[in-house]
């Protein structure tokens, strides 16, 4: 099992030189030259009887639904994407933006029907970057241009915006993207297990992409051109950590193998390191015995673990433990569920 860490890592490493090619989707440059109010959509927010369209919430991270906890204000909900708004429309308000491709692909997913998805009208694109595939995601289109299938290039068009799906009006029309992990390629068996309903949109449902921040992407890349993605990852601030059972090496490690480390050949556990939005950041093979999933580090906090990690963890302080949408999480990441049926 060692030696499969190794080769799998060696290889990861060897494609790491290899820069992206990378570009917003649409026409609105403005986050890459500091005016984030004309680059983001804004949500309607209402904070004490007091109204307002901060431009903050179409941001990455919890920046919707304001509660006061002991008296702090703290936003809760969390946003896996980013908005971005229109630059250009026509006489009646419809947004004429082109949606493109941030960088090259294959697209994997359309989804034309809008009432299907809360994403309204979605693409995905696969990119492979270190020998391993990362997703972006294009959401709330007018049109869909492409389909599953198509080769890509950075900048290829897609789609045009629009205001397709939950919540959104023609006066706040925008592109939700998102880049993201895949998080399991059983997910169907997952969703059966897991939810109820129909799901239409295989692997490439939005609860099977892990969003990380994108725009901080964006600029990281854009300081440095250089940055892979794998760079990018592993220097996110890590918020809690959960350690697991050592029962031989996911199948979401296999197809990242940059996210792990240590020695696996007498490991008892691995322990996840996530941000504080749930998505993985490191996986390391463990000496640490554990039956079932355990947190064993999260970032100490005068307001409840709950409003911190939309949900994932319940606790207070340093004291943490997974709720059950938190081991739904590691469930998914490690494969550790049946086949359904």
């Amino acid at each position: 099992m060692l030696r499969i860490l190794v080769v799998l890592a060696s290889l990861s490493g060897a494609l790491r030189a290899q820069s992206i090619e990378l570009r917003l989707p649409t026409d609105n440059h403005h986050l890459l030259t500091g005016e984030p109010d004309q680059f983001f959509q804004y949500v309607d927010r209402t904070i004490d009887g007091v109204t307002s369209k901060p431009w903050e919430g179409g941001a990455f991270g919890y920046v919707r639904t304001p509660i006061r906890v002991n008296g702090e204000l703290v936003l809760t909900k969390f946003h896996e994407g980013i908005d971005i708004k229109p630059v250009k429309r026509d006489k009646a308000g419809n947004p004429l933006d082109l949606v493109s491709a941030i960088a090259d692909g294959t697209v994997v997913h359309t989804s034309p029907i809008a009432g299907r998805s809360n994403y309204g009208k979605y693409i995905v694109v696969e990119h492979r970057w270190e020998n391993s595939s990362v997703y972006s995601l294009y959401a709330h289109l007018s049109q869909i241009t492409c389909k599953p299938g198509d080769v890509v290039k950075c900048g290829s068009v897609l789609g045009q915006m629009g205001y397709t799906g939950a919540g959104i009006n023609r006066t706040r029309a925008h592109v939700h993207l998102e880049l993201a992990f895949l998080m399991s390629t059983r997910y169907e068996s997952w969703f059966k297990t897991h939810s109820g309903g129909t799901n239409y949109h295989g692997v490439y449902n939005g609860m099977n992409l892990s969003g990380v921040e994108v725009s901080r992407f964006f600029l990281e890349h854009q300081a440095n051109p250089d940055l892979t993605f794998s760079q990018f990852i592993l220097k996110t601030p890590v918020y809690f950590k959960v350690a697991i059972p050592f029962t031989g090496v996911p199948d979401f490690v296999k197809r990242y193998p940059w996210i792990a480390s240590g020695d696996t050949s007498n490991a008892k556990s691995w322990e996840i390191s996530f941000s504080e939005t749930g998505h993985p950041i490191a996986f390391v093979a463990s000496q640490r015995e554990v039956t079932s999933p355990l947190v064993i580090q999260i970032r100490p906090s005068t307001i409840p673990q709950k409003y911190l990690t939309r949900g994932l963890i319940v606790g207070e302080g340093n004291r943490a433990s997974l709720t059950n949408l938190g081991k739904d999480l590691v469930s998914l990441i490690t494969d550790d569920f049946p086949d359904a049926k």
